[in-house]
């Protein structure tokens, strides 16, 4: 790849998108709200010289921790200028587990959207600092481009958490080497141009969410930060401000559906958007074509890891599954065997790529390394067809149920043709080795019952469910994936046994013998 590293400021341009004018207006060039070019960059330097003042140096671990906003952006570019490794935490993420990855990944500062945040565990408080706005009578800052290259050199740049939907989160180590060449791949695979204007739906402090800050930053063109947890005010701001690329997870679509129909209007205003990138968890194929329908363009799938960054990538003219592999990387497909897997057969997906993490964080702070030349095994099931697309199932976790051996995720994917997303829980079960349920979101309430027999069609008769429920909705992670733990809890199902549904569950009993 090229060793561009950073782009003249001049190119590149903010736009807060959370306070703009009520009526929906974009803000006129050089208005409160926009950042543009030298503008730009002089904020950050003055940012980063603030916080060079205050004692943070190059190679400090430095906790970051804010809802999306011009500020938290500005600060971190402040942050990779001044060298120092990366630690994006959720701002709704609990006291006790925010100490807990400072301690882990050894923080030395904690940088915050709060204005008076002290007492965090670990750190003392003259380390804990709101973002720093400098007044208006602040000396000028040095003159000259922001420079990133020595942190895009850094070994720990970013310390992310993996999302944990199956278990604790686990801290990684992304040398910078790899976020750039990854950010790089991507922006060759989706062809990103300086006038284009990209309006994220997802939180910045998450893997998905902060390789989009980069992709802004290294493709010169606009960042449009919007009020993403208020969907319509969202949606009516990267209508004003003209969006051409759009990222959400799955749920943020399903919603954004339900905005259009309210208001029918905004689908003309998002008419300018080229790129509908969904990532994060796995694309419904219903939610996929009732999209495709409503708007005009179907949503650009993508598969990715926080351990490597983007893998693959649908674009718009191979908008199938989840596209081809990024240009470098390489995928294979394995049976359990140990053998390659044919075109279009479900195996174990393998990764090489340079964008992989140096390795995992252990709970003393130090790093267990990866083999940086050898097939990343990934965890997740899926294919690969002739033409090269990979489709992705879900994780590659096997039940074993009356002698056959089921893939949860597999079924999901094929019992969504119901029109409705889908989750299976396995239950173990003495008797026949696994109990299936299967979790209808049906906002409607339709009877457990109808639903049985409307997924019937799609299963073999060994995979049909044991007992089927039906809720409102899937509880969600903070970043947009289903919450699997959560949802045993509120149906009353264990891993180890079944406590029996909650009234609300709509839960059909299980006959089955």
């Amino acid at each position: 790849m090229t060793d561009t590293i950073a782009p003249p400021v001049a190119a590149a341009r903010l736009v807060d998108g959370t306070a703009a004018p009520a009526g929906g207006s974009a803000a006129p060039p050089g208005a409160t709200g926009r950042l543009d070019g030298p503008t730009l960059g002089r904020r950050i330097h003055t940012t980063a010289h603030a916080l060079r003042q205050l004692g943070l140096r190059t190679g400090d671990r430095v906790l970051v921790q804010g809802d999306n906003s011009v500020d938290y952006v500005v600060t971190l570019l402040a942050l990779m200028q001044l060298d120092t490794s990366l630690i994006p935490l959720d701002h709704r993420l609990s006291g006790a587990d925010a100490a807990a990855a400072g301690r882990q990944a050894r923080a030395r500062w904690l940088v915050t959207a709060a204005d008076h945040a002290t007492g965090f565990p670990g750190i003392p408080d003259r380390r804990v600092i709101p973002y720093p706005r400098p007044a208006a009578d602040a000396p000028p800052p040095p003159p000259g481009p922001v420079g990133l290259a020595p942190w895009f050199r850094r070994p720990d740049a970013l310390v992310l958490w993996s999302s944990g939907t199956t278990g604790r989160p686990k801290g990684i180590i992304k040398p910078g080497r790899a976020v750039l060449d990854n950010s790089l791949r991507t922006i060759q695979a989706m062809g990103y141009r300086e006038d284009d204007v990209l309006a994220p739906l997802l939180p910045f402090s998450h893997q998905y969410g902060l390789s989009v800050i980069l992709l802004w930053w290294l493709a010169r063109c606009t960042l449009l930060v919007t009020p993403y947890q208020r969907l319509d005010a969202a949606v009516g701001q990267a209508a004003a401000h003209g969006a051409t690329a759009v990222d959400a997870a799955p749920s943020t679509y399903h919603s954004l559906l339900g905005v259009v129909r309210r208001r029918p209007e905004v689908r003309a205003g998002l008419a300018g958007v080229r790129l509908w990138g969904v990532g994060g968890a796995p694309l419904p194929a219903p939610l996929a074509e009732a999209f495709h329908t409503t708007m005009g363009r179907p949503l650009l799938d993508g598969y990715g890891l926080t351990e490597l960054g983007n893998v693959a990538l649908a674009t718009p003219d191979a908008p199938h599954g989840c596209g081809r592999p990024l240009p470098g990387v390489r995928l294979r497909v394995m049976r359990p065997d140990g053998t390659a897997a044919g075109p279009g057969e479900l195996g174990g997906i393998e990764v090489r790529s340079p964008g992989l993490m140096a390795g995992y964080l252990q709970e003393d702070g130090s790093l267990t390394p990866v083999d940086p030349d050898a097939w990343y095994p990934t965890a997740d099931l899926g294919s690969v067809d002739a033409e090269g697309t990979v489709r992705v199932v879900g994780r590659n976790q096997a039940v074993h149920r009356l002698g056959f051996t089921l893939y949860p995720e597999s079924l999901e994917r094929r019992a969504e043709a119901c029109g409705r997303p889908v989750k299976v829980l396995a239950v173990e079960d003495q008797r026949r080795g696994s109990a299936l349920h299967f979790v209808v979101a049906d906002p409607d309430g339709e009877a457990p019952l109808t639903w049985r027999r409307r997924l019937a069609a799609h299963l073999a008769e060994y995979e049909q469910p044991n007992a089927v429920h039906v809720v409102d909705h899937f509880p969600l992670t903070a970043n947009g994936k289903p919450d699997t733990r959560a949802l045993r809890a509120e149906l009353g199902l264990e891993l180890g046994g079944v406590r029996g549904p909650t009234p609300r569950s709509g839960a059909e009993p299980d006959n089955s013998g």
